[in-house]
């Protein structure tokens, strides 16, 4: 019999029955059902907030430093479109693919925070490398660690969240820990702007900033984020094979497919920051597109999560996936930073739409002890294609201009968007039996 996870006094969870209403202690409030019986709420488990805070102030710290190095490495230091495209394309990846084995491990050892852990802490622990740095080579190597401890991180992490949250507010635990992580992502960019005017400009020491916060989320994991007590996941290898990978199922791989497609098409959001500084916005406020983006993301990701539990989620991701078409068509034509903005609201709507779903879809349908190896290969596949993405849009970029590589970015988006229709069920949740 499956079991669901909630809250207790004891370690922020609580165990149920399937077919059974949670105890009174997992109860928010009451709803009626179709047949006019009133059943219980269930509410997110008290670990899924702490996880939500954790990537609230990791990502205010990570983000701070974000919005400013594309400026950074190209006016300063010179660097071309297609490197910046290189460098955020292969840190980004490199935090993709490093989930693999770090999800992997967590099956391995049957435990998810001691990763967890790690990866924060080794983000935590690069942060004042960037202030540091002598050279573009200092820089690079600050990133590509910062984004190895995300990617340490990461697949344990959401494999957790699956593991604590209870199915019928599964959506509704991922949207959360994506809004939050995005509300984050709001704050690092705005303390980014305010302390460049402050500072005037003076970008290393502003980014001395970035170390508190990055400190805290470390604090945050260790103190307050508590392991199910009789943890669904007992210690169990899958074989990385042909045969063991075919075992995560038909279900999984065709997400797996249509998130690949989906990387391939959203390239790094440096593309962003540079179209809106090459359409005439000044550095200091450069750091501003980051922050539209993650505040329409922070709105939309939660409300997308909680839908997600009511209503078809492939219906969801095909309008998430048209939201990133629409912005690439804004973008492709933006001539003035204000409809350059417009188009960063539309991109930051279908993330919100989109990453949070994913995560979702795979925890429907990964078999629990192996939910860390599922999501680890998930973002294996997504972390090449987003390399290749990033790679080619530099390319195009330097090439044939920013609106060729928005259309070709919108193209992509667009099979993306077929792939979901063809491949995914319309049923409402796809979750395993």
């Amino acid at each position: 019999m499956q079991r669901g996870r909630g809250d207790d006094a004891g370690n922020g969870e609580l165990k149920y029955n399937a077919g059974q209403a949670p105890p009174p202690a997992a109860r928010n409030s009451t709803a009626m059902d179709a047949s006019g019986h009133v059943r219980p709420t269930v509410r997110i488990p008290r670990a899924i907030w702490a996880l939500g805070f954790v990537s609230l102030f990791m990502d205010a710290s990570s983000e701070l430093v974000h919005s400013l190095l594309p400026v950074y490495l190209a006016g300063t230091l010179g660097a071309s479109a297609f490197a910046i495209g290189m460098i955020e394309g292969t840190a980004e990846a490199l935090a993709l693919i490093v989930k693999v084995f770090s999800g992997y491990l967590s099956d391995a050892l049957g435990k998810r925070k001691p990763l967890v852990l790690l990866g924060y802490g080794l983000a935590a622990v690069v942060k004042p490398l960037f202030p540091l740095a002598g050279s573009v080579g200092m820089v690079v190597t600050a990133r590509f660690i910062d984004r190895i401890g995300k990617g340490i991180r990461g697949a344990p992490r959401d494999a957790l969240i699956g593991d604590l949250a209870p199915p019928e507010v599964r959506g509704a635990s991922f949207g959360l820990r994506q809004s939050m992580d995005t509300v984050g992502a709001v704050i690092g960019p705005l303390l980014a702007i305010g302390l460049m005017l402050v500072f005037v400009g003076d970008i290393r020491t502003v980014l001395w900033f970035a170390v508190p916060p990055a400190v805290i989320a470390v604090a945050l994991v260790l103190f307050a984020v508590r392991e199910p007590a009789d943890s669904v996941q007992k210690a169990a290898r899958l074989p990385i094979s042909r045969a063991g990978l075919a075992s995560l199922g038909s279900p999984y791989w065709r997400i797996v497919v249509v998130g690949g497609l989906l990387s391939l098409a959203r390239f790094s959001e440096a593309f962003l920051v540079l179209r809106a500084s090459e359409r005439g916005l000044s550095n200091s406020y450069v750091p501003l597109v980051l922050v539209v983006m993650s505040l329409v993301y922070t709105l939309t990701a939660y409300p997308a999560g909680r839908l997600s539990d009511r209503m078809s989620r492939r219906s969801l991701l095909l309008v998430g996936i048209a939201l990133l078409i629409a912005a690439d068509a804004v973008l492709a034509v933006a001539q003035t930073p204000v409809v350059v903005f417009a188009g960063v609201a539309l991109w930051g709507a279908h993330m919100g739409m989109t990453q949070g779903l994913l995560a979702t879809l795979i925890a429907d349908v990964a078999p629990p002890q192996h939910r860390g190896t599922a999501f680890g290969m998930f973002n294996l596949a997504s972390g090449i294609a987003l390399l290749v993405a990033s790679a080619l849009a530099g390319l195009l970029w330097d090439q044939g201009g920013a609106s060729l590589t928005f259309v070709v970015g919108g193209c992509i988006a667009a099979l993306a968007w077929l792939a979901a229709l063809v491949v995914l069920p319309a049923s409402a949740t796809m979750r395993a039996a």
